[in-house]
Protein backbone atom coordinates (compact mmCIF):
# COMPACT_ATOMS: atom_id res chain seq x y z
CA UNK A 1 0.00 0.00 0.00
CA UNK A 2 2.80 2.82 1.10
CA UNK A 3 4.88 1.44 -2.17
CA UNK A 4 4.16 4.11 -4.21
CA UNK A 5 5.19 6.92 -1.45
CA UNK A 6 8.22 4.87 -0.65
CA UNK A 7 9.44 5.07 -4.14
CA UNK A 8 8.45 9.21 -4.11
CA UNK A 9 10.68 9.48 -1.13
CA UNK A 10 13.37 6.86 -2.24
CA UNK A 11 13.63 9.11 -5.72
CA UNK A 12 14.78 12.04 -2.96
CA UNK A 13 18.21 9.99 -2.58
CA UNK A 14 17.24 9.84 1.47
CA UNK A 15 17.17 6.92 3.56
CA UNK A 16 14.42 5.82 5.83
CA UNK A 17 16.22 6.78 9.00
CA UNK A 18 17.14 9.94 7.68
CA UNK A 19 13.84 10.81 7.11
CA UNK A 20 12.36 9.98 10.18
CA UNK A 21 15.29 11.82 12.00
CA UNK A 22 14.53 14.93 9.43
CA UNK A 23 10.32 14.48 10.31
CA UNK A 24 11.01 14.09 14.03
CA UNK A 25 13.55 17.28 14.05
CA UNK A 26 10.65 19.17 12.47
CA UNK A 27 8.23 18.05 14.63
CA UNK A 28 9.83 19.12 17.92
CA UNK A 29 10.67 22.17 16.87
CA UNK A 30 7.01 22.99 15.81
CA UNK A 31 5.85 22.05 19.38
CA UNK A 32 8.66 23.79 20.90
CA UNK A 33 8.10 26.89 19.10
CA UNK A 34 3.84 26.84 19.53
CA UNK A 35 4.13 26.51 23.08
CA UNK A 36 6.73 29.73 22.97
CA UNK A 37 3.77 31.08 21.56
CA UNK A 38 1.57 30.05 23.88
CA UNK A 39 2.89 30.75 27.16
CA UNK A 40 4.38 34.04 25.85
CA UNK A 41 2.67 36.99 27.54
CA UNK A 42 1.45 40.40 26.39
CA UNK A 43 3.86 42.91 25.01
CA UNK A 44 5.44 45.91 26.73
CA UNK A 45 3.85 48.42 24.25
CA UNK A 46 0.67 45.96 24.33
CA UNK A 47 0.78 46.43 27.97
CA UNK A 48 1.34 50.35 27.89
CA UNK A 49 -1.71 50.68 25.24
CA UNK A 50 -4.23 48.76 27.88
CA UNK A 51 -3.02 50.96 30.50
CA UNK A 52 -3.79 53.98 29.14
CA UNK A 53 -7.12 53.21 27.71
CA UNK A 54 -7.94 51.92 31.18
CA UNK A 55 -6.61 55.29 33.19
CA UNK A 56 -8.71 57.14 30.14
CA UNK A 57 -12.51 55.40 29.33
CA UNK A 58 -12.27 52.21 31.70
CA UNK A 59 -12.49 48.72 30.63
CA UNK A 60 -15.53 49.98 27.61
CA UNK A 61 -12.27 51.42 26.10
CA UNK A 62 -9.67 48.85 26.61
CA UNK A 63 -12.15 46.63 25.46
CA UNK A 64 -12.43 48.40 22.04
CA UNK A 65 -8.80 48.57 20.68
CA UNK A 66 -7.93 46.23 18.00
CA UNK A 67 -4.56 44.69 19.04
CA UNK A 68 -5.35 41.40 16.39
CA UNK A 69 -3.32 42.58 13.38
CA UNK A 70 -0.35 43.37 15.33
CA UNK A 71 3.18 41.58 14.84
CA UNK A 72 2.52 37.80 15.22
CA UNK A 73 4.12 35.99 17.74
CA UNK A 74 5.32 32.05 18.16
CA UNK A 75 5.07 29.90 15.10
CA UNK A 76 2.12 32.86 13.15
CA UNK A 77 5.35 34.67 12.27
CA UNK A 78 6.40 32.03 9.33
CA UNK A 79 2.41 32.08 8.04
CA UNK A 80 1.54 35.78 8.62
CA UNK A 81 3.03 38.40 6.54
CA UNK A 82 5.51 40.52 8.59
CA UNK A 83 4.92 44.49 6.92
CA UNK A 84 2.04 46.32 9.29
CA UNK A 85 0.92 47.82 5.93
CA UNK A 86 0.67 44.23 4.27
CA UNK A 87 -1.36 43.07 7.15
CA UNK A 88 -3.50 45.86 7.65
CA UNK A 89 -4.41 45.05 3.86
CA UNK A 90 -5.78 41.48 5.02
CA UNK A 91 -7.48 42.75 7.90
CA UNK A 92 -9.38 45.56 5.29
CA UNK A 93 -10.48 43.18 2.94
CA UNK A 94 -11.44 40.26 5.79
CA UNK A 95 -13.91 43.68 7.03
CA UNK A 96 -14.72 44.20 3.64
CA UNK A 97 -15.67 40.42 3.77
CA UNK A 98 -17.76 41.10 6.49
CA UNK A 99 -15.12 39.10 9.06
CA UNK A 100 -14.62 40.56 11.94
CA UNK A 101 -13.63 37.79 14.50
CA UNK A 102 -10.96 38.45 16.57
CA UNK A 103 -6.97 37.10 15.05
CA UNK A 104 -9.66 37.02 11.85
CA UNK A 105 -5.40 37.68 9.66
CA UNK A 106 -4.05 34.91 11.53
CA UNK A 107 -6.91 32.44 10.97
CA UNK A 108 -6.68 33.61 7.41
CA UNK A 109 -3.31 33.00 6.58
CA UNK A 110 -3.76 29.54 8.93
CA UNK A 111 -6.50 28.42 6.65
CA UNK A 112 -4.28 29.49 3.30
CA UNK A 113 -1.19 27.34 4.84
CA UNK A 114 -3.28 24.52 5.94
CA UNK A 115 -5.00 23.96 2.28
CA UNK A 116 -1.34 24.29 0.82
CA UNK A 117 -0.46 21.42 3.04
CA UNK A 118 -3.70 19.46 3.23
CA UNK A 119 -4.51 19.01 -0.62
CA UNK A 120 -0.99 17.52 -1.30
CA UNK A 121 -0.94 15.23 1.40
CA UNK A 122 -4.68 14.18 0.26
CA UNK A 123 -3.10 13.20 -3.17
CA UNK A 124 -0.01 11.34 -1.45
CA UNK A 125 -2.94 9.47 0.27
CA UNK A 126 -4.47 8.89 -2.90
CA UNK A 127 -1.65 7.38 -4.09
CA UNK A 128 -1.30 5.13 -1.45
CA UNK A 129 -4.36 3.64 -1.42
CA UNK A 130 -5.28 3.07 -5.31
CA UNK A 131 -5.27 -0.46 -4.78
CA UNK A 132 -7.97 0.03 -1.97
CA UNK A 133 -10.36 2.37 -3.27
CA UNK A 134 -12.94 1.73 -5.88
CA UNK A 135 -11.62 4.22 -8.19
CA UNK A 136 -12.40 4.03 -11.98
CA UNK A 137 -10.07 1.86 -14.32
CA UNK A 138 -8.94 5.04 -16.09
CA UNK A 139 -8.26 7.24 -13.09
CA UNK A 140 -6.53 3.99 -11.53
CA UNK A 141 -4.28 3.74 -14.39
CA UNK A 142 -3.66 7.45 -14.81
CA UNK A 143 -2.19 7.99 -11.19
CA UNK A 144 -0.21 4.80 -11.54
CA UNK A 145 1.95 5.51 -14.36
CA UNK A 146 2.58 8.86 -12.91
CA UNK A 147 6.20 9.55 -13.34
CA UNK A 148 8.48 11.64 -10.42
CA UNK A 149 8.55 14.42 -12.21
CA UNK A 150 4.53 14.23 -13.06
CA UNK A 151 4.22 13.87 -9.27
CA UNK A 152 5.78 16.87 -7.89
CA UNK A 153 4.28 18.99 -11.07
CA UNK A 154 0.32 17.60 -9.73
CA UNK A 155 1.64 18.27 -5.71
CA UNK A 156 2.97 21.83 -6.88
CA UNK A 157 -0.52 22.55 -8.51
CA UNK A 158 -2.52 21.58 -5.93
CA UNK A 159 -0.07 23.61 -3.45
CA UNK A 160 -0.73 26.73 -5.12
CA UNK A 161 -4.61 25.93 -5.61
CA UNK A 162 -4.91 25.29 -1.52
CA UNK A 163 -2.59 28.97 -0.89
CA UNK A 164 -4.48 30.66 -3.44
CA UNK A 165 -8.33 29.31 -3.18
CA UNK A 166 -9.32 31.11 0.08
CA UNK A 167 -7.82 34.39 -1.52
CA UNK A 168 -10.27 33.91 -4.62
CA UNK A 169 -13.05 33.08 -1.92
CA UNK A 170 -12.76 36.12 -0.34
CA UNK A 171 -12.60 38.14 -2.99
CA UNK A 172 -16.39 36.83 -4.53
CA UNK A 173 -17.26 36.93 -0.97
CA UNK A 174 -16.43 40.79 -1.05
CA UNK A 175 -18.23 41.31 -4.14
CA UNK A 176 -21.65 39.56 -3.01
CA UNK A 177 -21.89 41.24 0.26
CA UNK A 178 -21.19 44.82 -2.12
CA UNK A 179 -23.32 43.93 -4.11
CA UNK A 180 -25.81 42.85 -1.71
CA UNK A 181 -25.03 46.25 0.71
CA UNK A 182 -25.60 48.58 -2.59
CA UNK A 183 -29.18 47.04 -3.17
CA UNK A 184 -30.25 47.15 0.65
CA UNK A 185 -29.31 50.77 0.78
CA UNK A 186 -31.96 52.60 -0.39
CA UNK A 187 -34.57 50.51 1.13
CA UNK A 188 -32.81 51.13 4.86
CA UNK A 189 -32.33 54.96 4.28
CA UNK A 190 -36.11 54.75 3.70
CA UNK A 191 -36.62 53.24 7.16
CA UNK A 192 -34.33 55.36 8.62
CA UNK A 193 -36.14 58.73 7.61
CA UNK A 194 -39.49 56.90 8.91
CA UNK A 195 -38.10 56.37 12.21
CA UNK A 196 -36.65 59.88 11.93
CA UNK A 197 -40.11 61.61 11.43
CA UNK A 198 -41.56 59.41 13.93
CA UNK A 199 -39.88 61.01 16.67
CA UNK A 200 -36.96 58.96 16.92
CA UNK A 201 -32.93 60.42 17.36
CA UNK A 202 -30.46 59.61 15.00
CA UNK A 203 -28.92 56.90 17.07
CA UNK A 204 -31.73 55.35 17.95
CA UNK A 205 -33.43 55.74 14.40
CA UNK A 206 -30.07 53.65 13.30
CA UNK A 207 -30.63 51.53 16.01
CA UNK A 208 -34.06 50.31 15.05
CA UNK A 209 -33.16 50.11 11.67
CA UNK A 210 -30.64 47.76 12.41
CA UNK A 211 -32.93 45.38 14.38
CA UNK A 212 -35.81 45.80 11.42
CA UNK A 213 -33.69 45.14 8.38
CA UNK A 214 -31.61 42.40 9.84
CA UNK A 215 -33.36 39.46 8.43
CA UNK A 216 -33.35 40.83 5.16
CA UNK A 217 -30.21 42.39 4.60
CA UNK A 218 -27.97 41.23 7.21
CA UNK A 219 -25.24 42.97 5.49
CA UNK A 220 -26.24 46.13 5.77
CA UNK A 221 -27.39 45.88 9.46
CA UNK A 222 -24.45 44.18 10.63
CA UNK A 223 -22.50 47.62 9.75
CA UNK A 224 -24.89 49.52 11.14
CA UNK A 225 -24.52 47.79 14.33
CA UNK A 226 -20.89 48.04 14.51
CA UNK A 227 -21.27 51.75 14.12
CA UNK A 228 -23.53 52.31 16.43
CA UNK A 229 -21.65 50.21 18.73
CA UNK A 230 -18.32 52.40 18.26
CA UNK A 231 -20.15 55.46 19.20
CA UNK A 232 -21.48 54.11 21.83
CA UNK A 233 -17.59 53.55 22.86
CA UNK A 234 -16.63 56.83 22.50
CA UNK A 235 -15.23 56.74 19.07
CA UNK A 236 -16.17 59.81 16.99
CA UNK A 237 -18.85 60.05 14.86
CA UNK A 238 -17.22 61.29 12.03
CA UNK A 239 -14.67 58.31 12.43
CA UNK A 240 -17.10 56.10 12.70
CA UNK A 241 -18.68 56.82 9.70
CA UNK A 242 -15.73 57.15 8.00
CA UNK A 243 -14.09 53.40 9.08
CA UNK A 244 -18.09 52.29 8.20
CA UNK A 245 -17.36 53.45 4.78
CA UNK A 246 -13.66 51.71 4.84
CA UNK A 247 -15.43 48.58 6.18
CA UNK A 248 -17.76 48.04 3.11
CA UNK A 249 -15.71 49.55 0.19
CA UNK A 250 -18.76 50.78 -1.43
CA UNK A 251 -19.39 54.10 -2.68
CA UNK A 252 -22.71 54.46 -1.71
CA UNK A 253 -21.91 53.95 1.66
CA UNK A 254 -19.09 56.97 1.71
CA UNK A 255 -21.81 59.25 -0.37
CA UNK A 256 -24.14 58.61 2.48
CA UNK A 257 -21.20 59.26 5.44
CA UNK A 258 -20.40 62.90 3.93
CA UNK A 259 -24.39 63.45 3.44
CA UNK A 260 -25.29 62.59 7.56
CA UNK A 261 -21.93 64.14 8.82
CA UNK A 262 -22.60 67.49 7.04
CA UNK A 263 -26.51 67.51 7.86
CA UNK A 264 -24.86 67.01 11.22
CA UNK A 265 -22.25 69.75 11.07
CA UNK A 266 -24.33 72.63 9.37
CA UNK A 267 -27.92 71.55 11.54
CA UNK A 268 -30.08 70.74 8.04
CA UNK A 269 -32.56 67.90 7.98
CA UNK A 270 -31.42 64.94 8.13
CA UNK A 271 -34.67 62.91 6.93
CA UNK A 272 -34.61 65.38 4.02
CA UNK A 273 -31.41 64.60 2.74
CA UNK A 274 -31.17 61.12 2.96
CA UNK A 275 -34.58 60.82 1.22
CA UNK A 276 -33.75 63.10 -1.20
CA UNK A 277 -30.05 60.84 -1.43
CA UNK A 278 -32.25 57.65 -1.79
CA UNK A 279 -34.20 58.95 -4.68
CA UNK A 280 -31.21 59.63 -6.39
CA UNK A 281 -29.69 56.29 -5.45
CA UNK A 282 -32.64 54.47 -7.09
CA UNK A 283 -32.42 57.07 -10.24
CA UNK A 284 -28.60 55.81 -10.65
CA UNK A 285 -29.17 52.07 -10.20
CA UNK A 286 -31.85 52.33 -13.12
CA UNK A 287 -29.50 54.33 -15.34
CA UNK A 288 -27.31 51.39 -14.32
CA UNK A 289 -29.33 48.99 -15.89
CA UNK A 290 -30.82 51.44 -18.71
CA UNK A 291 -26.63 51.16 -19.83
CA UNK A 292 -26.60 47.45 -19.01
CA UNK A 293 -29.41 47.00 -21.28
CA UNK A 294 -28.35 49.19 -24.18
CA UNK A 295 -24.78 47.44 -24.50
CA UNK A 296 -26.58 44.04 -24.98
CA UNK A 297 -26.75 44.47 -28.15
CA UNK A 298 -23.76 45.56 -29.07
CA UNK A 299 -22.35 42.36 -26.77
CA UNK A 300 -24.45 40.17 -28.86
CA UNK A 301 -23.46 41.43 -32.53
CA UNK A 302 -20.20 39.14 -32.28
CA UNK A 303 -21.69 36.23 -30.39
CA UNK A 304 -24.39 36.40 -33.10
CA UNK A 305 -22.21 36.65 -36.04
CA UNK A 306 -19.70 33.93 -34.50
CA UNK A 307 -22.80 31.23 -34.90
CA UNK A 308 -24.68 32.48 -38.02
CA UNK A 309 -22.18 33.74 -40.71
CA UNK A 310 -20.80 29.86 -40.85
CA UNK A 311 -24.01 28.82 -41.51
CA UNK A 312 -24.88 31.24 -43.98
CA UNK A 313 -21.71 30.07 -45.29
CA UNK A 314 -22.60 26.87 -45.59
CA UNK A 315 -25.96 27.39 -47.50
CA UNK A 316 -24.61 29.51 -49.48
CA UNK A 317 -21.74 27.40 -50.69
CA UNK A 318 -23.21 24.01 -50.20
CA UNK A 319 -25.30 23.91 -53.54
CA UNK A 320 -22.06 24.94 -55.52
CA UNK A 321 -19.88 22.28 -54.10
CA UNK A 322 -22.82 19.63 -54.58
CA UNK A 323 -22.59 21.04 -58.33
CA UNK A 324 -18.26 21.12 -58.31
CA UNK A 325 -18.85 17.26 -56.68
CA UNK A 326 -21.34 16.24 -59.96
CA UNK A 327 -19.08 17.60 -62.46
CA UNK A 328 -15.67 16.21 -61.62
CA UNK A 329 -17.84 12.78 -61.41
CA UNK A 330 -18.86 13.39 -64.87
CA UNK A 331 -15.30 13.69 -65.89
Amino acid sequence: MLARIQELFAATGMSEQQLILALLGLGVFVFVYGLSAVFAGPTAQERRMHALAGAKGGRARSDVLRLDDNDPKGILRALVPKTQKERSDVAKKLRQGGLHRKNSVQWFYAVRTVLALALPCAFLVLLSTIDVLPLPGIVAAKLTSLTWGQTVLVLSILVLIGFFLPSMWLRERIAARRLAIEQALPNALDLLVVSQEAGLGFDAAMTRVAHEIGPVAPEIAQEFTIMQLEIQAGKDRMKAFSDMSARTGVDEVTAFSNVVIQSLQFGTSVSEALSNYAREMRVTRELRAQEKANKLPVKMSAVLAGLMMPVLLMICLTPILIRWLRMFAEI
